[in-house]
């Protein structure tokens, strides 16, 4: 689904890298980004099969200043040499599942990485989201999942076309500033993760895939008896499984 050769234009584009005074920041740009989507991205990490794993990133824009990332989904590719295949469709159907239950838009794409540096494919996937976004400037969050110290390692960054004699080689990125933030429900989550952590992690995992299992199975059970008709179905019941689904 989507294979992109870069060739003659991406090695322009590393020489063009090669400056660093090419590299300017942007000290108006704020990128936000909520535990939700970094929990989402170490998760994708942990069960990867390829060497690092991409995904697009959902949240909402404030102008061109202030770009808020509150969740995102994982996104299959494929990279060979200088070749990257993206699961164009699939992204296509997962943002078509999450635009019937959210107004969250596409505002970037992220990527595990081990030492907090753009790999060389990165600017072929950015142009394939430049292309998602309305605005078509999408911020692309770099995490590093190597997870060491007291601190995780994420950076954000955006891009400026590069242009050699009037031809668009590609993207230079340069750092923007990254703001962590959680709102009330994430903030009394992490607490209890961080709670958890310190007791028995075996224990508290047990109690909650219990609990997990004990709401599924009362779930079930009321359906099967609405579609049996031995229970007259709730429209609202209904709306309310529906969404926790």
């Amino acid at each position: 689904n989507g294979v992109i050769n870069t060739e003659r234009r991406f090695k322009m584009v590393k020489q063009a890298k090669s400056n660093p005074a090419l590299l300017l920041g942007d000290e108006e740009t704020r990128v936000i980004v909520h535990p939700l989507a970094i929990l989402h991205v170490l998760d994708h990490h942990s069960r990867r099969q390829e060497s690092r794993v991409i995904g697009t990133l959902l949240g909402r824009r404030e102008g061109n200043s202030v770009v808020e990332i509150t969740n995102c989904f994982a996104v299959p590719h494929a990279e060979r040499g200088d070749e990257v295949a993206i699961g164009k469709d699939f992204n296509k159907k997962m943002l078509a599942l999450h635009m019937r239950c959210s107004k969250e838009v596409v505002v970037g794409w992220y990527a595990s990485s081990a030492d907090s540096v753009i790999a060389d494919t990165s600017y072929l996937i950015h142009e394939f989201y430049a292309g998602e976004c309305e605005d078509g400037d999408p911020v692309h969050l770099v995490v590093d999942t190597r997870l060491e110290g007291e601190s995780l390692q994420i950076k954000a960054f955006r891009s400026s076309p590069v242009v050699i004699q009037g031809e668009h080689v590609g993207n230079l990125f340069h750092e923007v500033k990254l703001l962590l933030e959680s709102n009330e429900p994430e903030t009394i989550c992490m607490h209890e993760m961080i709670k958890c952590k310190k007791e028995d992690e075996t224990t508290a995992l047990q109690h909650s895939m219990e609990k997990l299992y004990e709401l599924l199975d009362s779930t079930l059970q009321y359906i099967d008896s609405v579609v049996e008709g031995k229970t007259i179905g709730d429209v609202e019941m209904g709306r309310q499984i529906a969404d926790t689904l």
